[in-house]
């Protein structure tokens, strides 16, 4: 884990962005699409960290995104180039633009000043979405990146983070993925040779200091 002077540096408030991804009813919530990664999600604690650190981004003035994967009723312009994209046609719950699958789940708070992004298509909560520009125009050095999942969308965010020049911190108590033992596996063999690899107490205690300081 990284030193506490080491991380506090990365961790500056107005050049700081938290990522939520994909922490939604229909994945993470209790009618959840995918039940065992809910599970993972709630029970092991990582939702509630994720809660935490979106709580204290906005007592410290950090900037939060939630991107969010949903699909038209209709499907137009969804992938379907993957098994992955195949069988989630099958699933009983849908991510379907404008229902409550695609709202940002509880415990997690959305701020007014929050941003809020929603892809129809690909893995990539920055591929091909609006996250990269808002961050290059927040001036956006260290993106926080959270949730779901190990597997897939999270590792695709922190590679295409650092692949447009940002550094990754990643809280590893506030991921999940399945089953429970291939997150731990991902982070200390994937994402930490990438990232900054942290826990949600080390980010709390750098963004909770008292510096003074807002995002205007």
């Amino acid at each position: 884990m990284p030193a506490y002077a080491e991380l506090s540096e990365l961790l500056d408030p107005r050049t700081t962005v938290l990522l939520t991804v994909e922490c939604q009813e229909g994945v993470v919530g209790a009618d959840s699409a995918l039940p065992e990664l809910a599970e993972q999600a709630r029970a092991g604690g990582v939702l509630a960290n994720v809660a935490r650190l979106v709580a204290a981004a906005h007592e410290s003035g950090v900037q939060v995104v939630h991107a969010i994967a949903e699909r038209r009723p209709d499907g137009r312009g969804a992938s379907r180039n993957a098994r992955l994209f195949r069988a989630a046609e099958r699933l009983p719950v849908q991510q379907v633009s404008g229902t409550p699958a695609v709202r940002v789940a509880a415990p997690i708070e959305v701020a007014e000043e929050d941003l809020v992004v929603r892809r129809l298509h690909g893995l990539s909560p920055l591929q091909g979405t609006d996250v990269d520009p808002l961050l290059r125009n927040l001036g956006c050095r260290t993106l926080i990146v959270t949730g779901v999942s190990a597997n897939v969308a999270v590792p695709n965010a922190v590679f295409d983070a650092v692949n447009r020049g940002y550094t990754a911190v990643v809280p590893a108590d506030a991921i999940a993925g399945v089953p429970c033992e291939y997150t731990p596996a991902m982070i200390r063999h994937t994402l930490a040779l990438v990232a900054t690899v942290a826990t949600t107490d080390e980010v709390l205690a750098c963004l909770e200091r008292p510096r003074g300081l807002r995002r205007a």
